[in-house]
Protein backbone atom coordinates (compact mmCIF):
# COMPACT_ATOMS: atom_id res chain seq x y z
CA UNK A 1 0.00 0.00 0.00
CA UNK A 2 1.42 3.66 -0.67
CA UNK A 3 1.17 6.37 1.15
CA UNK A 4 -1.67 8.55 -0.11
CA UNK A 5 -2.39 11.15 1.98
CA UNK A 6 1.34 13.10 1.97
CA UNK A 7 0.53 16.81 2.72
CA UNK A 8 2.78 19.31 4.51
CA UNK A 9 1.47 18.08 8.23
CA UNK A 10 2.12 14.56 7.39
CA UNK A 11 5.42 15.37 6.07
CA UNK A 12 6.03 18.24 9.04
CA UNK A 13 6.04 14.89 11.41
CA UNK A 14 8.20 12.75 9.42
CA UNK A 15 11.00 14.82 9.20
CA UNK A 16 10.72 15.86 13.00
CA UNK A 17 11.04 11.91 13.78
CA UNK A 18 13.66 11.56 11.23
CA UNK A 19 15.67 14.41 12.96
CA UNK A 20 16.48 12.67 15.78
CA UNK A 21 19.43 9.64 15.37
CA UNK A 22 18.16 7.29 17.99
CA UNK A 23 14.78 7.21 16.25
CA UNK A 24 16.90 7.03 12.60
CA UNK A 25 18.21 3.63 14.68
CA UNK A 26 15.56 2.48 15.68
CA UNK A 27 13.49 2.82 12.79
CA UNK A 28 16.14 1.48 10.29
CA UNK A 29 16.14 -1.76 12.82
CA UNK A 30 12.29 -2.60 12.45
CA UNK A 31 12.56 -1.73 8.35
CA UNK A 32 15.79 -4.47 8.24
CA UNK A 33 13.48 -6.30 10.89
CA UNK A 34 10.25 -6.35 9.77
CA UNK A 35 9.17 -5.73 13.42
CA UNK A 36 10.83 -4.85 16.88
CA UNK A 37 9.98 -5.25 20.79
CA UNK A 38 10.93 -3.37 22.97
CA UNK A 39 13.35 -4.87 24.66
CA UNK A 40 15.14 -6.14 21.76
CA UNK A 41 16.24 -2.49 20.56
CA UNK A 42 17.14 -1.74 24.03
CA UNK A 43 19.54 -4.14 23.88
CA UNK A 44 20.86 -4.02 20.54
CA UNK A 45 21.22 0.40 21.14
CA UNK A 46 21.96 0.25 24.45
CA UNK A 47 19.02 2.02 25.77
CA UNK A 48 16.96 2.53 28.80
CA UNK A 49 12.79 1.60 28.16
CA UNK A 50 12.13 4.32 28.96
CA UNK A 51 14.41 6.26 26.25
CA UNK A 52 13.43 3.35 23.70
CA UNK A 53 9.35 3.43 24.74
CA UNK A 54 9.70 7.28 24.34
CA UNK A 55 11.54 7.15 21.18
CA UNK A 56 8.63 4.56 19.83
CA UNK A 57 5.81 6.58 21.07
CA UNK A 58 6.97 9.10 19.02
CA UNK A 59 7.17 7.45 16.04
CA UNK A 60 3.92 5.73 16.37
CA UNK A 61 2.41 9.31 16.69
CA UNK A 62 4.32 10.57 14.07
CA UNK A 63 2.83 7.84 11.56
CA UNK A 64 5.41 5.75 10.67
CA UNK A 65 5.18 2.90 12.64
CA UNK A 66 1.98 1.04 14.27
CA UNK A 67 2.00 -2.25 16.83
CA UNK A 68 0.42 -5.19 17.89
CA UNK A 69 0.37 -6.94 21.40
CA UNK A 70 1.10 -10.33 21.85
CA UNK A 71 0.39 -10.81 25.69
CA UNK A 72 3.13 -8.71 27.75
CA UNK A 73 4.91 -7.78 24.46
CA UNK A 74 4.36 -5.26 21.91
CA UNK A 75 6.10 -5.85 18.37
CA UNK A 76 6.44 -2.47 17.08
CA UNK A 77 6.43 -2.28 13.09
CA UNK A 78 6.03 -0.09 10.21
CA UNK A 79 3.24 0.72 8.81
CA UNK A 80 1.88 -0.56 5.02
CA UNK A 81 1.72 3.54 4.07
CA UNK A 82 5.21 4.28 4.36
CA UNK A 83 7.23 1.32 3.45
CA UNK A 84 7.86 3.49 0.19
CA UNK A 85 9.08 5.99 1.60
CA UNK A 86 11.45 4.63 4.94
CA UNK A 87 12.36 2.06 1.86
CA UNK A 88 13.92 5.28 -0.01
CA UNK A 89 15.22 6.95 3.13
CA UNK A 90 17.11 3.78 4.34
CA UNK A 91 18.34 2.44 0.73
CA UNK A 92 20.39 6.12 1.36
CA UNK A 93 21.47 5.81 4.51
CA UNK A 94 22.78 1.58 3.30
CA UNK A 95 26.07 1.62 3.80
CA UNK A 96 26.39 3.86 7.43
CA UNK A 97 28.52 2.37 9.77
CA UNK A 98 26.60 3.07 13.09
CA UNK A 99 22.97 1.47 11.48
CA UNK A 100 25.31 -1.30 9.85
CA UNK A 101 26.50 -2.46 13.37
CA UNK A 102 22.81 -1.98 15.16
CA UNK A 103 21.92 -4.63 12.54
CA UNK A 104 25.08 -7.05 13.34
CA UNK A 105 24.33 -6.57 17.49
CA UNK A 106 20.90 -7.37 16.54
CA UNK A 107 21.90 -10.35 14.57
CA UNK A 108 24.33 -11.39 17.40
CA UNK A 109 21.55 -10.98 19.90
CA UNK A 110 18.91 -13.18 17.72
CA UNK A 111 21.27 -15.86 17.01
CA UNK A 112 22.28 -16.16 20.62
CA UNK A 113 18.52 -16.52 21.51
CA UNK A 114 17.68 -19.43 18.95
CA UNK A 115 20.68 -21.18 20.67
CA UNK A 116 19.55 -20.96 23.53
CA UNK A 117 15.92 -21.98 22.55
CA UNK A 118 17.54 -24.67 20.67
CA UNK A 119 19.30 -26.30 23.66
CA UNK A 120 16.14 -26.18 25.56
CA UNK A 121 14.60 -27.69 23.88
CA UNK A 122 17.13 -31.07 22.92
CA UNK A 123 17.96 -30.76 26.18
CA UNK A 124 17.54 -34.79 27.44
CA UNK A 125 16.29 -34.27 31.03
CA UNK A 126 17.55 -36.76 33.31
CA UNK A 127 16.13 -38.10 36.43
CA UNK A 128 17.54 -38.35 39.63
Amino acid sequence: MRLKHFNVNFGEQVFKALGDESRIRILNLIHKNKEMCISDVEHVLDFTQTKTSRHLIYLKNSGLVTYRRVDNWVYYYLRDETADLLNQIFGYLEKDETLLKDQEIYQILYSNRELAVNKLHNRKWVSR
